[in-house]
């Protein structure tokens, strides 16, 4: 959305600038604009890695390996004028934000928070020295798995056992009382994703910030919370796929277009599963599949016939074969280049 990509720019709203910093640069050819693209020194994931990584996002390019190759020399001298030694993108900002080169499924347009490209874009990269480092993927659950009585009465005895067996509850946020329920998400958050690849953990200010964010489209039906002996110790969030009106709007949001975001929110018929972790002692107990079960149940109860989880790393093995499991198919791949 247009209007997200200033704010998130913003360096005086935005507190990931705090800790951190970034420069911009646009392209021309014969006076045209041709490419831009971001350079950013996140000191948060330096700090966690203890390396010197820099980031570039917010690309874009014509298909000229000239034209990109100008953004890249001038988004890695910058990097390194700043004490990076390697640069790692597309990343905008973080890897707590929009993610990864599209590589694989370009033939259906991208949901909420998801990047697009040309597919020409992998090819400006690899013919400037960029490698692959890793890969994230998307996989989409469509209504005929979400109508298969043998897959949901599965889903259901797992998720009937692990409520038992684990005695933990299952609730829903309460946007009545929503700085505790986000203090929850605070409690779970950096703690739940400590261990996957690229994790950087989010500041206080920028747990607020994205919340903030969210808030005028999330359905508190499908945010979930698992609770143990009445602390948190799982987050699972589900949001419409609102770009699905966004895209018709050509990103714009104003001067009507949040009155025409709340007027057809009722037509879109897809989710995007965004977060689902469980703190590490709770891990590989089956509470997953709660989370999955519940979202399911929710969304085919509001209409929704189609839900998208990513996005989900490659070597996350736990989740990918939790996706396989349940019969969703992997219908987009997104690359982290070096």
């Amino acid at each position: 959305m247009n209007f997200d990509v200033k704010k998130n720019l913003d360096t005086a709203k935005n507190p990931f600038f705090t800790h951190s910093k970034i420069k911009l640069w646009i392209a021309y050819k014969d006076g045209i604009p041709a490419g831009r693209i971001a350079a950013i020194v996140n000191e948060n994931h330096n700090k966690t890695y203890n390396d010197k990584t820099g980031f570039f996002g917010y690309f874009e390019c014509i298909n000229d390996v000239e034209v990109a190759k100008v953004l890249f020399e001038e988004a890695g001298n910058w990097l390194k004028e700043n004490g990076m030694d390697n640069m790692r993108g597309p990343v905008n900002l973080s890897t707590n934000d929009e993610v990864g080169l599209l590589v694989e499924g370009f033939d259906v347009p991208p949901v909420i928070l998801m990047l697009y490209n040309p597919k020409y874009y992998e090819q400006l990269l690899t013919a400037n020295g960029f490698v692959k480092v890793k890969d994230l993927f998307a996989y989409i659950v469509r209504d005929n798995i979400l109508s298969d009585n043998k897959v949901m009465d599965k889903l259901r005895r797992i998720s009937d056992m692990v409520l038992k067996r684990e005695k933990i509850e299952i609730q829903t946020l309460n946007m009545n009382d929503f700085t505790n329920e986000l203090a929850k998400v605070k409690e779970v958050y950096n703690n739940a994703w400590q261990h996957n690849w690229g994790f950087v953990p989010l500041t206080d200010s920028e747990m607020d910030f994205v919340a903030e964010s969210l808030k005028p489209i999330v359905d508190k039906d499908l945010v979930y919370f698992a609770m143990y002996e009445g602390k948190p110790i799982g987050f699972s969030l589900a949001i419409p796929d609102m770009n699905q009106i966004i895209i018709k709007m050509n990103g714009k949001l104003f001067p009507f277009g949040f009155l025409k975001l709340l007027f057809n929110r009722k037509k879109i018929n897809t989710i995007r599963l965004i977060t689902l972790g469980v703190i590490p002692k709770f891990q590989k107990r089956g509470i997953e599949a709660v989370f999955i079960k519940s979202t399911i149940d929710v969304a085919s109860s509001k209409g929704y016939t189609a839900a998208e989880i990513s996005w989900i790393l490659e070597d996350n093995i736990p989740m990918v074969q939790t996706a396989i499991n349940l019969g969703a198919e992997k219908y987009k791949t997104y690359r982290l280049f070096d």
